[in-house]
């Protein structure tokens, strides 16, 4: 059989560049509870992200649990049903309704025209999702918070290091939240960050994920275990070292599939690469004038050993727990239905081989050539 082709990779520096690490966690014996490799990564990845406030996370799904819990939300949170599940299972985790608005079918975010709609006098926050790193119309988004007086928690997860209008996209909303999981741009093999705007915040971000202890003997939030380890920590040191060169290797490989997809009909490409982009996946759409249909082309990747995802199929609101929701009803959704059934995304990531890239392209290609 032939290589496994991941729809995502981490960078993996040499293994001798982590041992100083582990030696250094070995002799301080500080593995966890903000030890010194955690203090640095904080600092480093603030001034890298262009951020004043950075905390630090054992996953994202923790630091967006933890985000609607520093911010106090309750009621109903609008957001979007294309994403990933654990953006509305922070809601719900912390007792929030999650109220679903359909995408723009541009950019896949949430569509500004259609939020004010959605407006309850239970609303107390929006939670938007910067999907594939494309950003959402923040300004837009912004004035309708402010008119209504809600808080706006960005999920960023998707968005590390991308730029908006000349500066970090994660400096908009009163928190933006990352995921550094093993398949993201930036990983910690497993860890998260929220982005906050205060000194003060922070504090509080940093009681709640420490069980709320505030020093010793005082406790005061029922905060839960959201602490990213030392060695985690230390692997982000490293990682932050190479991300340049891992952001230059996906444009490489971006600008390779685009040239290759854009021959082909029936296959649209999901957006113009924008300034500031990450390259962290590289989405196409799979339309009725293709040979084949979308699933039937992702299976061929699969018997070829090949790991496609239909990132974001089925959507959020088919799950049990949200489609009884009335605003998860599939009249409400029409762009995401839409979308979710024709998207495919290929493998991208900056060890991905010439030889891997041309394997991606000529599976597209023999399907594109057969006739119906």
């Amino acid at each position: 059989m032939k290589s496994l082709i991941p729809v995502a990779s981490p960078l993996l520096p040499p293994l001798e560049d982590f041992i100083p690490y582990l030696q250094e966690i070995w002799r301080t014996k500080r593995l966890t509870n903000g030890g010194p490799f955690h203090e640095q990564l904080e600092k480093e990845l603030a001034d890298y992200l262009g951020v004043k406030y950075l905390s630090l996370f054992a996953n994202g799904t923790l630091a967006l649990v933890t985000a609607l819990q520093a911010l106090r939300i309750s009621g109903e949170v609008i957001t979007t049903p294309y994403s990933f599940v654990a953006t509305a299972h922070s809601l719900l985790w912390n007792g929030v309704k999650p109220v679903f608005v359909d995408i723009d079918p541009h950019t896949y975010n949430l569509d500004p025209d259609r939020l004010e709609e959605a407006i309850t006098p239970a609303t107390t926050a929006i939670m938007p999702v910067h999907c594939y790193g494309i950003p959402c119309n923040v300004d837009r988004i912004q004035q309708i918070a402010d008119r209504y007086g809600l808080k706006v928690i960005y999920d960023a997860a998707h968005a590390f290091g991308v730029r908006h209008k000349g500066q970090s996209l994660l400096t908009h909303g009163d928190m933006s939240i990352l995921s550094f999981h093993a398949t993201k741009v930036f990983n910690t093999f497993e860890g998260g960050a929220i982005v906050c705007p205060d000194a003060k915040t922070k504090q509080r971000i940093d009681y709640l994920k420490n069980f709320g202890f505030a020093d010793e003997v005082t406790v005061v939030a029922p905060g839960i275990n959201g602490k990213m380890s030392e060695i985690n920590a230390a692997f982000g040191l490293l990682q932050l070292k190479h991300i340049d060169a891992a952001l230059h290797r996906r444009k490489r490989v971006d600008g390779i599939y685009r040239e290759a997809v854009s021959a082909v009909p029936g296959l649209e490409l999901a957006w113009t690469v924008t300034e500031g982009h990450n390259y962290s996946y590289f989405p196409i759409l799979v339309g009725p004038g293709f040979a084949v249909s979308r699933d039937a082309l992702y299976e061929r990747f699969r018997e070829q050993n090949i790991l496609v995802r239909r990132y974001f199929y089925p959507l959020i609101t088919e799950f049990p727990m949200y489609r009884g929701l009335e605003s998860a009803r599939k009249t409400n959704l029409p762009f995401a239905d839409d979308i979710s059934h024709r998207i495919l995304c290929l493998p991208i990531f900056d060890s991905l081989t010439d030889d891997d890239i041309d394997r991606v392209i000529q599976i597209i290609t023999t399907a594109a050539s057969e006739t119906f």
